[in-house]
């Protein structure tokens, strides 16, 4: 009776088996594309360029001219269709596209909190810092997905509702359909890139408190200042350390040759803030209490 007892219980005092890094992700994945929100906020970026695009073939003159006033860029747009998709993304990327990451970024972190489920995931046998990179997978798909909807659409209505042979750049040349939609691609890529910092960041801002609407806030209200303080001519030494103070080298996908140096130094600072992020939040989560 002993000797069986013993035999029984071994396996109970062996090492608690761990999960696999790539059935986490799976499954944080399935939790982020199911959730209701997100799935309504990247179809909301989808419509953004559609609205733009029928908006502007309803604006248009007659005689293919366009309503004075508007934004350069969107100017652009006329007779050139393949320009709506970057369009669509210079100005989504302002603010609608960060609200959407920041959204997810709360939900990792500051959500779990709100809804008693992180506890559970801290005592879980997966490991604080391998916790914290699965969720920043789940942001990250969010921000890629995010830049993806409105490159799409946006190429998509460009081409069905305005045309043109080509895309007619800023420098006055005309690129081919192919390498124009190379051009759309490394655009949505970069705005990811970018939107992957601001997820970043607020995936810090998630693991310090256990607010959603807090993580949402401060990262709005950290864009809206960064913009502010990017205005300011007086504050130029402290412009080369803010996000957004080359966000609007996004133009430059639209000239030719490319210029690269602004978007490479744009990657650079992107690459600095979603470091800077994701070692903050597993910091402050490898700390966090059980």
């Amino acid at each position: 009776m002993t000797t069986t007892a013993d035999h029984a219980a071994a396996p109970l005092a062996g090492p608690v088996p761990r999960t696999s890094t790539l059935r986490l992700v799976r499954s944080e994945l399935r939790w982020v594309l199911r959730r209701p929100r997100t799935l309504v906020a990247l179809g909301l970026l989808l419509l953004v360029p559609v609205a733009m695009g029928v908006t502007l073939v309803l604006s248009s003159t007659p005689a293919g001219g366009s309503g004075r006033g508007g934004p350069p860029l969107l100017g652009a747009v006329i007779g050139n269709g393949l320009v709506l998709p970057i369009a669509a993304l210079s100005i989504t990327m302002m603010l609608l596209m960060p609200l959407v990451v920041s959204m997810s970024a709360a939900d990792a972190l500051a959500g779990e909190a709100a809804h008693g489920t992180l506890r559970g995931l801290l005592l879980a046998p997966v490991g604080r810092v391998r916790l914290v990179l699965v969720k920043a997978v789940g942001v990250l798909t969010v921000a890629a997905l995010a830049a993806g909807a409105v490159a799409v659409g946006g190429w998509v209505t460009g081409v069905a509702l305005i045309g043109g042979d080509g895309l007619v750049t800023l420098s006055g040349t005309t690129l081919p359909l192919g390498t124009a939609t190379l051009r759309v691609a490394l655009a949505a890529a970069w705005v990811a890139a970018q939107m992957a910092a601001v997820g970043a960041v607020a995936l810090a801002v998630s693991a310090a408190t256990d607010h959603p609407l807090v993580v949402m806030a401060a990262i709005m209200a950290g864009l809206i200042l960064f913009t502010v303080l990017g205005g300011l001519s007086a504050l130029d030494w402290l412009h080369p350390v803010l996000l957004t103070d080359g966000w609007l080298s996004l133009a430059d996908m639209l000239r030719d040759p490319l210029p690269t140096d602004n978007l490479v130094t744009g990657l650079l600072r992107a690459g600095c803030y979603a470091l800077i992020g994701l070692s903050l939040a597993i910091a402050r989560t490898t700390t966090r209490e059980g």
